[in-house]
């Protein structure tokens, strides 16, 4: 493998501080080589129910790229848990895939590596042009004022899921529209017997997308103008703390939740455990562990007061996942060929109706096979009231430090210690302290 000039990778580290460099094959600003035209190898993040069914659906379609163009493509399913340590790994020892799935929020991280392809006009070029897809999903491809690092490939949006049983067992006739009605029907879903909304409170992602969305419904951003971390602000803090009353107070999140980090609220759902669920895109899980689709309905995220929007009525962050192609590959022709096809209108209609997500390119996403009400609200959310996570190069250990914050509060929330301003700024602080120097 041919070096290029080190990058240092410092903001992209999970819970060390860790300087590295990224190496591959070009310049700085090229691609790789082309001496290994007939294979690539593909790192897939775990989208479905397991990796089994991930494979089910992917081989199929590689199997079709390979008729197509003669290039087999080695898949491997990487879990979330592992997928953003084995990239980090990957980047620095130059030792990683041609092509692999990111999340969309790691875009600037990882771009501040130098490993990735830069997508530029003549690259968008190669795959149909960057117009084809929608301005959302591409506010999540990496720092504003930079080529993306990678191209979106599925995405997705928070919603609400309720089951329609246990609603209309408590007496309630609508989804909860504010977090104060959610809390109140919780009352009422609880007297039933039944536990009221899901949480996976060991999974620092998820911790991140919530609290992200809470202090956008209060006003308040995590990092300044320039980029700084400003955690601890009152705002911050009172966003934090309302996310996790919804254990501690209002006890509408079960305590055994807040060890959950495996999709196990997903499957409490699904199996009629409990009312609600905030969930990216769940339907195609959930049918898949035998819930049927007329079982549970679909509904925005609540807000603070009145109806989704932007500003303070922001309800979910831009969820999605992006396709990168590592700058050291030795198919660069064909990785770019592949992320062409991958991103074709068949394949988008393909997959993202396998995943019951949106596809991002626009042609796609206009087909009639995701116009259902189920998706008329993701699609919605996505266009009115949707934000990007900050797309700063210290993105990734922003999710790990706050995230992890947030895990430290759920587990004192269960284990009935009480959870004040204090304490919530406390957790935020150390977040604060683990974060680079600017």
């Amino acid at each position: 493998m041919r070096s290029i000039r080190a990058a240092a990778v410092g903001a992209v580290t999970m819970s060390l501080a860790l300087a590295a460099t990224a190496c591959g094959g070009g310049s700085s600003t090229g691609g790789g080589s082309n001496d290994s035209p007939k294979t690539l190898t593909y790192w897939a993040s775990n989208q479905g129910a397991s990796i089994e069914v991930d494979k089910q659906v992917l081989q199929p379609e590689l199997d079709k790229f390979q008729k197509q163009t003669g290039i087999k493509v080695k898949l491997e399913v990487v879990p979330w848990s592992d997928l953003l340590n084995r990239i980090l790994t990957a980047t620095t020892s130059g030792q990683g895939p041609d092509v692999l799935n990111i999340g969309n929020t790691w875009s600037a991280s990882l771009q501040a590596t130098g490993a990735l392809l830069p997508w530029d006009a003549k690259n968008f070029g190669k795959i149909g042009g960057k117009d084809r897809f929608v301005d959302s999903a591409l506010g999540s491809t990496g720092a504003e004022g930079k080529d993306p690092a990678a191209v979106p490939l599925y995405s997705m949006a928070y919603a609400l899921y309720y089951n329609k049983k246990i609603f209309a067992d408590a007496g309630i006739a609508k989804p909860p529209a504010t977090w104060d009605e959610l809390v109140a029907d919780g009352k009422k879903i609880s007297a039933k017997g039944k536990s009221v909304l899901g949480a996976e409170g060991g999974n620092v992602s998820e911790n991140i997308h919530h609290v992200f969305v809470f202090a956008k419904q209060h006003g308040a951003d995590f990092f300044t103008s320039d980029g700084k971390p400003d955690f601890t602000n009152d705002n911050i803090v009172a966003a934090v703390k309302q996310y996790v009353d919804l254990m501690a107070k209002d006890k509408a999140i079960p305590t055994g939740d807040a060890e959950y980090a495996q999709n196990q609220s997903v499957s409490d759902f699904a199996k009629g455990k409990q009312a609600m669920l905030l969930w990216q895109s769940a339907s195609s899980n959930l049918k898949s562990q035998g819930m049927s689709d007329s079982d549970y309905g679909i509904a925005p995220v609540p807000v603070q007061s009145g109806t989704p929007g932007t500003g303070t009525q922001v309800n979910s962050m831009v969820a999605g996942i992006n396709l990168a192609v590592f700058k050291n590959t030795k198919n660069l022709d064909g990785a770019t060929k592949f992320v062409k096809f991958m991103t074709s209108d068949d394949e988008q209609k393909i997959l993202n109706t396998a995943y019951s997500s949106i596809p991002p390119v626009k042609t796609a996403q206009e087909d009639a096979a995701f116009n259902t009400p189920a998706n008329a609200v993701l699609k919605n959310t996505l266009a009115t009231s949707a934000s990007a996570l900050p797309q700063v190069a210290s993105e990734s250990q922003f999710e790990t430090t706050v995230g992890t914050a947030v895990k430290n509060l759920f587990a004192d929330a269960a284990a009935g210690r009480a959870i004040t301003t204090d304490s919530v700024k406390a957790e935020l602080e150390k977040a604060q302290q683990q974060m680079p120097a600017a």
